[in-house]
């Protein structure tokens, strides 16, 4: 099984400090942002990681993390976005580094307290199909939020007025092959974005769609309030230490 971080974008939200680095090279606490989540694919027993990014400061993650020596690995991957499409459009840059083997796909911004072992080893047991991860909060409907028929997740809502539930899926997927056939497959949506959630809503039609609720804290860092507070976090609790 293999990881991937999404690390591109313009970050336009943090603005103006992006406007001289990636987003995921500023500090959460006393780490660059991309240090949490290659940390939760290392500790959830991941060795090959691949880095998605792109813009101008590209370059500065392989000074930064070099070959992941700080994180006992031996060699990281990395590949470029040209532009911005959507997170669906940024993973599928990683289908040749995949080869066919399951992936677990972070978002660089998340920031985890604890980890993803226990649901990183039901995928691997999982025959094929999704996982996704949960996590209950105070505003779901800045985020996908899933639609429940009892335990089952019926759809996922992205971004809803009124959303179905509590919950929101937070940036970390997990995916056998097949995900890059559905990403070939989709239209850009209304902002002009190839939709990660347009992709979960394919495996739950197809009925091969597991979910858990991740334990201890979680925060997306993609806003200045929200990087804030990861840093307050981290500052009070530590977060995924290898």
């Amino acid at each position: 099984m293999k990881g991937v971080v999404l690390a591109g974008g313009l970050g336009s939200r943090l603005f103006p400090l992006t406007k001289v680095t990636n987003k995921h090279l500023l500090p959460v606490y006393n780490e660059p942002m991309i240090y949490y989540p290659i940390r939760t694919l290392v500790n959830a027993g991941i060795n090959e990681i691949l880095i998605v990014t792109g813009g101008n400061n590209a370059g500065d993650f392989l000074r930064l993390l070099e070959n992941g020596k700080d994180f006992g690995l031996k060699h990281i991957n990395y590949t470029y976005q040209q532009g911005e499409g959507g997170i669906a459009a940024a993973l599928g840059l990683a289908e040749h580094f995949a080869d066919r083997d399951k992936i677990v796909v972070v978002l660089g911004d998340n920031i985890i307290e604890k980890n993803i072992k226990v649901a990183a080893d039901k995928f691997r047991a999982q025959k094929e199909g999704a996982r996704i991860l949960l996590k209950e909060v105070m505003d779901p409907q800045r985020f996908g939020v899933p639609v429940f028929d009892g335990k089952k997740i019926v759809r996922i809502e992205e971004k809803p007025k009124q959303p179905a539930s509590n919950y929101a899926v937070i940036g970390i997927y997990m995916y056998d092959y097949r995900v890059f056939e559905f990403i070939k497959s989709l239209k850009p949506s209304q902002r002009g974005e190839l939709e990660i959630t347009d992709v979960n809503n394919f495996y739950i039609n197809e009925g091969k769609m597991e979910w858990d609720v991740l334990d201890g804290w979680w925060s997306d860092a993609g806003t200045f309030e929200s990087l804030q507070a990861a840093g307050q976090m981290v500052a009070q609790t530590g977060a995924n230490k290898l």
